[in-house]
């Protein structure tokens, strides 16, 4: 990769929510080393201050959002099996940022009709977030969904197709967060965010 194209990926990231500039680090190299489905694992060769240079793992993803169906009391859940730990897991709706160019909103509202059956009259962004800053560059759009109506599932891959939809009030949600039942980083973020905004506490 040149140092042009570096310098074109380092201003292109750091324009995003969230990111810091930086004068103690400063890519030097970006080497693909395994392209799948979804993401993307490269080697970074980063430099500090002095010059020394240090490798980095990082995941390249492109991106996600989230959705939080709320009808004023209840919070729409889906619980789908998860093959990085090898079990089912309590989430809020969600999908990755698949389509080139499409506005998040309008992902979210696909992803709430594909997986729990339902269209939404308001969509509003609830909060942003870096999913795991440490080793992957996920950013996800998290949003609020409200005015909810039925409309016909439309799910996507083997997990989906197997999925359940619960209903669970937002003040059991959060006890939920609290207990180590609910441990997704997107939903545990968004359901404490609802609940600040809703008065909890």
């Amino acid at each position: 990769m040149s140092d042009a194209d570096l310098s074109a990926l380092r201003h292109s990231l750091a324009e995003q929510e969230g990111r810091i500039e930086t004068e103690d680090f400063r890519y030097i190299d970006q080497q693909l080393i395994h392209q799948g489905a979804v993401v993307a694992f490269h080697q970074l060769t980063v430099a500090d201050r002095s010059g020394n240079e240090h490798p980095r793992d990082v995941v390249r993803h492109p991106g996600a959002v989230s959705v939080i169906p709320f009808d004023g009391e209840n919070i729409t859940l889906v619980q789908q099996y998860r093959a990085s730990i090898d079990a089912d897991m309590l989430e809020i709706p969600a999908g990755k940022r698949d389509v080139d160019g499409e506005p998040p909103v309008v992902t979210a509202a696909r992803e709430l009709a594909e997986e729990v059956g339902l269209s939404a009259e308001s969509l509003e962004l609830l909060v942003n977030m870096h999913h795991s800053a440490g080793f992957c560059d996920e950013y996800g759009y998290i949003f609020l969904a409200t005015g909810l109506s039925p409309v016909p599932f439309e799910r996507q891959g083997p997990e989906e197709e197997v999925m359940s939809v619960h209903t669970v009030s937002l003040s059991d949600a959060v006890k939920m967060c609290f207990e180590g039942r609910i441990t997704d980083a997107k939903t545990l973020i968004g359901v404490l965010a609802l609940a600040t905004r809703s008065g909890f506490g």
